[in-house]
């Protein structure tokens, strides 16, 4: 597969800033639907990076960035396939309905507070990141929102990516913005816009809905017609408009 070529680095850090990421990409690649739904296996780089060879390398002139100022970038997530998704999705349904004996319906909107249904995970691009500080030693989970901010652990991390992340190509993707539907504030998840734009136009352009109907694993059988475009307008794109 033919792939994008980003910008000179050393040129990128010069006039990325204040510019829409839209003008980081040539829209020359096309992308098949089983590829933007995780169930192909795509080339990946670097040790415990997994991304496509721009995003890894974007990453990688961020992280000697970071370093400079006293910030050790590691990922904590980055690709994830069909499977591994679908495995999340149906562990905390099982959870949720069995342990918890909520109800189906109930189940599924809490889960989709922070993951994803199977087949729309931004993680099946090979462009998103799950990203914090390495040199912060934190006890527990690492991705809730209160360890970025006031006195959390996370806070230099934060003002580090809020000042520099887009230099580098990679946007926060589903912000603290009052108004915005579906998925919960993230601060720790980028994306590498160059890449993850076209990719997500490509995925738009499809009849996602249709596909998820015909998806089988625990809980699948409650989707609606009407509940998933409803998914896809809160989840899937009300995001961080930079990224549309």
């Amino acid at each position: 597969m033919q792939r994008r070529t980003f910008i000179n680095k050393s040129s990128a850090a010069a006039i990325a800033i204040g510019l829409t990421p839209s003008i980081f990409f040539q829209e020359d690649n096309d992308y098949t639907i089983t590829e933007l739904m995780g169930k192909e296996d795509i080339e990946l780089f670097g040790k415990d990076i997994n991304l496509r060879k721009e995003a890894h390398d974007a990453f990688l002139e961020m992280k000697k960035a970071a370093y400079n100022d006293g910030i050790d970038l590691k990922i904590v997530s980055s690709f994830r396939n069909y499977d591994r998704q679908r495995a999340i999705f149906e562990r905390k349904y099982l959870t949720y309905t069995v342990d918890d004996e909520m109800n189906p319906l109930d189940a599924i909107d809490k889960i989709i507070e922070y993951s994803t249904i199977p087949g729309t995970s931004r993680h099946h691009w090979g462009t998103d990141i799950d990203v914090v500080d390495g040199y912060r030693k934190v006890d527990g989970d690492v991705l809730v929102p209160h360890k970025y901010e006031g006195e959390g652990p996370y806070v230099d991390f934060k003002n580090w990516m809020d000042e520099n992340s887009e230099t580098y190509g990679f946007y926060l993707v589903y912000t603290n913005d009052s108004k915005r539907r579906g998925f919960k504030y993230e601060p720790w998840h980028y994306s590498y816009a160059p890449l993850s734009i076209p990719m997500l136009e490509q995925f738009r352009s499809k009849n996602i809905a249709s596909l998820l109907l015909r998806e089988d694993y625990e809980g699948a059988e409650h989707f609606t017609m009407g509940f998933l475009r409803s998914y896809i307008q809160n989840n899937i794109l009300d995001i961080n408009r930079n990224l549309l």
